[in-house]
């Protein structure tokens, strides 16, 4: 067993992958991505683990096992390799001038920092269509609300430690909500219901 992963049976047709820390899921996600062979039905990123999904009858579990083990971690992905999305956002957000606070930033260097900042969907949970984003610095490390809202409105920008988001529907929340958008994160009744799917590289464009 390597000592950077750790896999786990997940009943009869899958593994989890554990790993020490997000980065090191993002590096092995995008190695797994690149190399999967056919019979993976899914591969699942959290913020320690991926989960993978198989056909057994494709792709024995042991030969996945296999596969797991002996990927070496990417080690940096091109950004034309990733699917991309550009989100519009009204900055409005209500916690706008509370995360200026925090950052010791005005809310206009807030915004020209989070736009300028090219960000990846990590993970996705919480919500179906909701996508942890990451960036490549730590600037935007801001504490939860100490209060969570009872309801955020469905197109909603927030941050919460590392990570960037936006609501795909109203929701009980307690990000800081910095702006807002228009885009439609989920729709059940597409071909692909999520905007935002692991991978993908997020840009966000100020709009008034």
């Amino acid at each position: 067993m390597r000592a950077d992963r750790r896999i786990l049976p997940a009943g009869d047709a899958a593994l989890l992958v554990e790993l020490p820390d997000l980065n090191d899921v993002l590096a092995l996600f995008d190695a797994l991505d690149r190399t999967r062979p056919p019979g993976v039905i899914d591969l699942v990123p959290a913020s320690r683990t991926i989960g993978v999904t198989v056909d057994p009858s494709v792709l024995p579990v042991s030969t996945a096992r296999h596969w797991l083990a002996g990927t070496e971690a990417s080690t940096g992905v091109g950004q034309a390799e990733r699917p991309s999305v550009e989100l519009r956002v009204r900055y409005d957000g209500p916690d706008l001038g509370e995360v200026s606070a925090l950052l010791g930033r005005t809310p206009a260097e807030v915004v020209a920092l989070h736009t300028g900042s090219v960000w990846r969907v990590a993970f996705c949970g919480f919500a179906p269509g909701f996508g942890y984003l990451v960036t490549d610095h730590d600037e935007f490390a801001v504490p939860r609300r100490s209060t969570p809202r009872t309801a955020v409105p469905a197109g909603a920008v927030g941050l919460a430690g590392e990570f960037s988001g936006v609501y795909p529907r109203s929701s009980p929340g307690g990000w800081q909500l910095i702006g807002s958008t228009d885009a439609v994160l989920w729709d059940a009744s597409a071909e692909q219901p999520a905007l935002l799917a692991p991978g993908t590289t997020v840009t966000f464009v100020e709009v008034r």
